[in-house]
C-alpha cells in the first residue's frame, strides 16, 4: 500500500480484515494525509479527526498491518503475484522502540521553524509531532534545523533521541500493490494578481482550515495575519488553480465549492457579525446532501456572488485590500474591501506521482493524475496487472469518494492476492 491518507488507510484495513498482510508506506512522519489537517467534514460538519483518528489507531493496532513512515518506494520489480518492492526509509533520529511519544523533548526545544502541517500559519519545533494524534505516536527530529543544543537529549528519560541515524533500505515481497498517493494543493503564488504572499491577509483555504481548527495555531480564532485582529468581512474566491486553461488546469477539483460553504457556515455560526461572501463561476454541489448544504449556507447569511474578482490591491489606507468584480447575474460592478481573502486552491497530482508512475510503469493522464484502466468500468485497475489505484491519485475526490475508491482497490487487490495463494497451493 503506497500512501497513508484516508484512501490508503481504508484499503489497508479492508485487506487486513480479510487476512492479508499489508505494508503501508507513507512518506510523511504520520499516516492520515490531508484529512488530518481539516477541521470539519461536509455535509454533516462532523469533526474530521473524530472520523479519521479511530481508523488510524485501528491501522496501528492491526496484527496484519506494518507501517513504514518517512518512507518512499525506490524500485518495483517483478510481476503480479511476485513483486519485489524496494523501500527507502529516511532517518528519523529517534529510537522507535524506546520513544514513548511523551513530548518532553518538544517542550524544551528552543528552535521554531515553518510548520508544513499548519500550512505555514503556525510554527513547530526542530523535534516535533506534526499533530497530537500522530500514528505512530512518536516524535521526529528535524536534523536540518536542529542546533544540537543538547536539551532534548537531557530531557528524554528513555534516551530515545539519536545523534546519528542513517537511511534504511527494505525489500518487501508483495502479491499486489495499491497506489493511493493522494494530492497536493495548487500553489496560489502562480495566480499573481490575487496577491498571495504579497498581502498577508490573502490566505489559502488550507491555511483557513488550520486557523479555524481548535487545535490549530490560532486555537480556532479567525485572525488577520497582518495585525491579529478579527476581520469584519471575509471573501472566498473559488477556482484558484481549477478550471483554468491558461495554467493548464482545466479540471474541476470537486471539493472547493463545498469546502468554502463549510468554512463560511462555521464562521457565520461562530461569528454572525462577520460578513461572508463567496465569489464563484458555478456552484458544483453534486453529492448526496450537497444541494441541501448549499441552501443551508444561504440560510445562515452566506452571500453568493457570481463573478471572478479582478486584481487585488492595497486600499488607500495601505492597511486593507480592495478589488472590483462584475456580478455576472446583474451586470453591476461592485467594489469590495474585505478584511480577509481566502483563495479556494484546487487539487493537483502529488509531487511524487510522476516519478512513481515511471517506476511502476503506469501511464499518466494529461492532467498528471494516474490513469486507471477504464474511467467507466474499471476505475481501480491499471495497465499493469497486480497494480491498482485509489483515491485522489486518480482524480480529485472528496472524502466519501476516496474511501469508496480505497475499498474498491482493496477488493481488487484481495482477489489478486487470493488467486496467487491458490496457485501456490496447487503447485505443491
Amino acid at each position: 500500500m503506497i500512501g497513508g491518507g484516508v484512501a490508503g488507510i481504508q484499503a489497508a484495513l479492508d485487506l487486513a480484515n480479510h487476512g492479508i498482510t499489508v505494508h503501508l508506506i507513507e512518506r510523511e512522519p504520520t499516516i492520515g494525509g490531508h484529512m488530518a489537517q481539516l477541521d470539519k467534514t461536509f455535509p454533516t460538519n462532523d469533526c474530521s479527526m473524530c472520523i479519521l483518528s479511530p481508523k488510524m489507531v485501528d491501522v496501528q493496532r492491526h496484527k496484519n498491518i506494518r507501517i513504514h513512515t518517512l518512507a518512499e518506494v525506490e524500485q518495483v520489480e517483478g510481476k503480479a503475484g511476485d513483486f519485489k518492492v524496494t523501500v527507502r526509509e529516511h532517518p528519523r533520529y529517534i529510537d522507535m522502540v524506546a520513544c514513548t511519544g511523551c513530548g518532553d523533548c518538544i517542550e524544551v526545544c528552543p528552535v521554531e521553524v515553518y510548520n508544513r502541517f499548519d500550512a505555514g500559519v503556525g510554527v513547530r519545533k526542530a523535534i516535533y509531532k506534526p499533530h497530537p494524534q500522530v500514528v505512530p505516536d512518536r516524535v521526529v527530529k528535524d536534523n536540518e534545523h536542529c542546533i544540537e543544543c543538547g536539551l532534548c537529549y537531557d530531557s528524554c528519560g528513555p534516551q530515545a533521541i539519536l545523534r546519528e541515524d542513517t537511511e534504511k533500505e527494505t525489500i518487501i515481497t508483495a502479491s499486489t500493490i495499491v497506489v493511493a498517493t493522494g494530492y497536493d494543493v495548487f500553489d496560489a503564488q502562480k495566480k499573481g494578481p490575487l496577491g498571495y504572499l504579497k498581502y498577508p491577509d490573502v490566505i489559502t483555504s488550507l491555511e483557513l482550515e488550520r486557523m479555524i481548527n481548535a487545535s490549530g495555531p490560532t486555537s480556532g480564532k479567525i485572525r488577520r495575519l497582518s495585525d491579529g485582529r478579527e476581520p469584519e468581512s471575509i471573501v472566498f474566491i473559488q477556482c484558484v488553480g481549477s478550471r483554468d486553461a491558461p495554467l493548464r488546469r482545466p479540471w474541476c477539483s470537486c471539493v472547493c465549492c463545498m469546502q468554502a460553504m463549510k468554512n463560511a457556515m462555521l464562521i457565520r455560526e461562530k461569528h454572525p457579525e462577520i460578513a461572508v461572501t463567496i465569489f464563484y463561476m458555478d456552484v458544483r454541489a453534486y453529492g448526496k446532501g450537497y444541494e441541501e448544504y448549499y441552501e443551508r449556507a444561504k440560510s445562515v447569511g452566506v452571500k453568493f456572488l457570481r463573478g471572478m474578482p479582478s486584481d487585488l490591491h492595497a486600499d488607500a489606507s495601505g492597511t486593507g485590500l480592495s478589488f472590483q468584480v462584475e456580478n455576472t447575474e446583474t451586470g453591476e460592478i461592485e467594489v469590495l474591501r474585505p478584511g480577509l481573502v481566502v483563495l479556494s486552491v484546487g487539487i493537483e497530482p502529488s509531487g511524487a506521482t510522476a516519478a512513481l508512475a515511471e517506476n511502476l510503469g503506469l501511464p499518466l493522464e494529461e492532467s498528471g493524475f494516474l490513469r486507471s484502466l477504464h474511467d467507466a468500468v474499471d476505475t481501480a485497475g491499471t495497465v499493469r496487472p497486480g497494480i491498482f489505484v485509489a483515491g485522489a491519485a486518480v482524480s480529485p475526490k472528496d472524502i466519501p469518494d476516496s474511501v469508496a475508491s480505497g475499498g474498491a482497490a482493496a477488493m481488487r487487490a484481495f482477489a489478486g492476492a487470493k488467486k496467487k495463494t491458490a496457485a501456490r497451493a496447487r503447485s505443491r
